[in-house]
């Protein structure tokens, strides 16, 4: 038996009688605060969310007998997951942040519109092209070496000229020069004296001459024909990524740009070379072609940053790896190579070459149009529905022809050289033409002409490819005012409106716009425009009325912005 002693006793007790004093003290308290009203309040309300059941239930939502999805329901109301919304009904919407209040935003279309700030001037920027981007898109191969204007590969993977992708090259491009701030410059060498220190590989020459054509001085170089180092200056350039110099071919050449990684040190060669394929790679190295035009000087205008993003992800056509991406604050350009047997001038970097690259998409348009027909080829084969013919490599384009005359209208403004203008006025012919017999001209029940963007068989009648075309006629009309020749134009124009004036509306779905007219001519279901194409009705309505003032065309505008904010037309 254990034997207790009276200290532990006496220790036992006074803990209980402490332990109820304490105990009693704590229940006066509590019984004098929960007599306080605000507290009894506080409780009832604290017992009452203990015992709340959810005010949400989860339900099968059955849509139209052919979707079963999981809802919510919360008292009569139903919710659906807008992430079926947006399917289902093409909705857009997301979380946004604003001085750190959380909204969710509901558009019902993913396109803006941006409306003329003054009337249209066809020796200024033409509609918002200046935000347009050409040579990043997809579908642009490059930008070739030989002509300096984009290769498509929109319809056919081993690339091909596309003259309406090669013009809205060329018009960004003008545009950019009209809005843009003035762009740094730095001449790297302009052979007008002896500072550069240019590095010559053994059995390599470098000569400063005098050039009578250029009326300058001029280096003339040539280097062993197996010789890899060459004649190279060094550089530590940043920022200024967009190259062009005057070069003069006497016999194979190349020139060699050395870009560098400032992070991971890698180096990148982008070579510019006297040989016939567009672009080619074998891993750091990125070839492209100049052709080989020899004894006549050629200036090259390159964006090595544009240049380097296509060389390095030439091989990836599927759009499933994910692609390199090199900012120019990445690199730096730290080597100019010259091989080979040439004559080069006038070295220079920018930040930007605007005006150069809309003469080099100008020249394209003189050097490449068929002189007889007028027209400006699209040499790849197009199939735009069943039912209607497939166009085989050949066909003009009412779109492609129109940006044409934008361009030559305004190299022709800008240059004042006659051979712009001439190559634009030519360029009227496929406008006159059938589009059975090779032109773009269609007829509307054989009433309204209609200038074809793809020339099918029967007609597409697609709207923005026309009203582009229009608006080609317009510029080519306002800027060879005066020119007899120039006279079709506004013939053309004038009859391509009184048909858009008269069939306008047939492009009303009463929720949104179609694309083209394939309903009528095929007499299927409308091919409804998305709605970056919607928005491009729209925004050509717009500026067609700061030229024509008819109240259809402010009015259309008008109810077809209101589809993109989900109005519908009235029903009976």
């Amino acid at each position: 038996m254990m034997r207790i002693n009276f200290k532990t006793i006496l220790l036992i007790l006074m803990v209980a009688v402490a332990s109820s004093i304490l105990t009693y003290w704590g229940n006066c308290t509590r019984l004098l605060f929960v007599n306080k009203p605000e507290v009894q309040l506080q409780q009832k309300q604290e017992q009452h969310l203990v015992n709340i059941e959810p005010t949400y239930q989860d339900i099968d939502c059955n849509i139209n007998g052919g979707y079963l999805i999981s809802c919510r329901k919360e008292g009569d109301e139903v919710y659906i997951p807008f992430s079926f919304i947006h399917k289902y009904f093409e909705i857009y919407g997301k979380l946004a942040t604003y001085d750190g209040v959380e909204r969710f935003e509901w558009l019902h279309s993913y396109s803006k519109i941006l409306s003329p700030k003054s009337k249209y001037d066809s020796r200024g920027v033409f509609m918002t092209f200046e935000n347009y981007n050409v040579e990043i898109r997809e579908r642009v191969k490059c930008i070739t070496g030989y002509d300096g204007v984009p290769m498509s590969t929109q319809w056919e993977t081993q690339g091909y000229y596309y003259p309406t992708q090669i013009a809205q090259f060329g018009l960004s491009h003008y545009s950019k020069n009209l809005t843009e701030p003035e762009p740094h410059r730095k001449i790297i060498e302009d052979a007008e004296n002896l500072k550069k220190n240019w590095q010559i590989s053994q059995g390599s020459t470098l000569t400063r001459t005098f050039d009578e054509y250029k009326n300058t001085y001029i280096y003339e170089f040539t280097t062993p024909e197996l010789s890899k180092q060459g004649i190279y200056l060094q550089l530590n350039h940043i920022l200024s990524f967009v190259i062009k110099f005057d070069l003069y071919i006497i016999d194979n050449t190349t020139i060699t740009i050395v870009l560098q990684n400032r992070e991971k040190k890698d180096l990148y060669y982008l070579h510019y070379s006297t040989i016939d394929t567009v672009l080619s790679t074998n891993n750091n190295h990125i070839y492209y072609g100049i052709g080989k035009r020899k004894n006549t000087w050629h200036r090259l205008t390159r964006d090595l940053i544009i240049d380097l993003q296509k060389g390095i992800n030439i091989n990836d056509n599927t759009n499933k790896v994910k692609k390199i991406k090199l900012t120019k604050l990445k690199l730096k350009i730290i080597k100019i190579i010259l091989i080979g047997n040439g004559k080069i001038d006038n070295i220079t970097l920018s930040t930007s070459e605007h005006i150069e690259q809309f003469y080099d998409s100008a020249r394209w348009f003189v050097n490449n149009q068929n002189k007889t027909t007028g027209g400006w080829s699209n040499n790849v084969k197009r199939k735009l529905a069943i039912g209607m013919n497939i166009l085989e490599p050949g066909w003009y384009s009412g779109m492609g022809q129109g940006h044409a005359l934008s361009v030559l209208s305004r190299a022709y403004y800008h240059s004042g050289d006659d051979n712009y203008l001439i190559a634009a006025i030519n360029g009227l012919k496929p406008f006159k033409t059938l589009s059975e017999n090779g032109g773009v001209l269609a007829k509307f029940l054989d009433k309204f002409i209609w200038y074809e963007e793809y020339p099918t068989q029967p007609a597409s009648f697609i709207l923005n490819g026309f009203i582009y075309a229009l608006i080609g006629l317009y510029d080519l009309k306002t800027i060879a005012h005066g020119y007899d020749d120039a006279n079709d134009a506004g013939k053309l124009f004038d009859d391509g409106m009184i048909s858009l004036k008269n069939m306008l509306t047939l492009f009303d779905t009463g929720y949104r716009t179609t694309y083209d007219l394939r309903h009528f001519t095929l007499k299927i279901a409308p091919n409804i425009a998305r709605w970056d194409y919607h928005a491009t009705h729209i925004n050509q309505l717009l500026l067609i009325n700061t030229i024509d003032d008819d109240p259809i065309f402010s009015l259309t505008a008008e109810r077809w912005i209101g589809y993109m904010n989900g109005k519908r037309a009235a029903h009976n």
